[in-house]
């Protein structure tokens, strides 16, 4: 199964594919314990979580030394995927949910990830400055962006524009315009990017990423 993330990220390390290889059988036994992931959507683990986090890899690189939060986690989506690819970033999951962020840190221990760390925290109760922002649709774009956009610096780190990475399905037009006037964003700073262009399976054809710059 993991032979999929191999197809379309063909130069990974030996370790980054062992610790690939290790989700499922990570992530199924804790998922026998607490419902992390839908019990039906399990055996679709590397296709509906670890591609789909990964696709934000697709957009843009993040620069060695940059800091990411990962806003609503749940049990490590997008964020440990990415962690896996970028291990010179460093990455703070947060999410409401106690158990889940158990699991996100047990999770990261098994693999060995030097890079993440986690916490029961909502995204307004923190007090801390990032490069991006990472989420999986937790929240209407109007409502998330005021949880996190003093939480980003401005500008750029290495090239790359410092901003949120907002995945999200669906039409959606009217939510980003809804958004764009509630905190004045100009129309060139929000991108929205189909999945699609870079993954052929059809779970993805009706995904995006929103790029929302600062």
């Amino acid at each position: 199964m993991e032979n999929l993330i191999y197809t379309y990220f063909p130069d990974l390390t030996e370790t980054q594919k062992r610790q690939i290889s290790e989700l499922f059988p990570l992530y199924s036994e804790w998922n026998a314990k607490i419902n992390v992931i839908s019990r039906k959507d399990i055996d679709n683990l590397y296709l509906h979580h670890v591609l789909h986090s990964l696709a934000i890899a697709r957009l843009i690189q993040f620069p060695a030394g940059s800091k990411v939060l990962d806003v609503g986690t749940g049990g490590g989506f997008p964020g440990i995927p990415l962690a896996i690819l970028f291990p010179d970033v460093s990455f703070y999951l947060c999410d409401s949910t106690l158990k889940k962020i158990n699991v996100v840190k047990e999770v990261s221990a098994s693999l060995g990830l030097k890079n993440v760390r986690a916490a029961q925290v909502r995204a307004e109760e923190i007090d801390e400055k990032f490069d991006f922002v990472v989420s999986r649709a937790v929240a209407e774009l109007k409502k998330f962006l005021p949880w996190v956009w003093n939480n980003i610096e401005r500008g750029e780190i290495a090239g790359v524009k410092k901003g949120i990475l907002y995945l999200k399905g669906g039409e959606l037009l009217e939510e980003i315009s809804e958004a764009q006037a509630l905190l004045k964003i100009a129309p060139q700073m929000v991108g929205k990017h189909e999945i699609s262009n870079w993954f052929k399976e059809p779970f993805f054809e009706e995904k995006s990423i929103l790029y929302i710059k600062r």
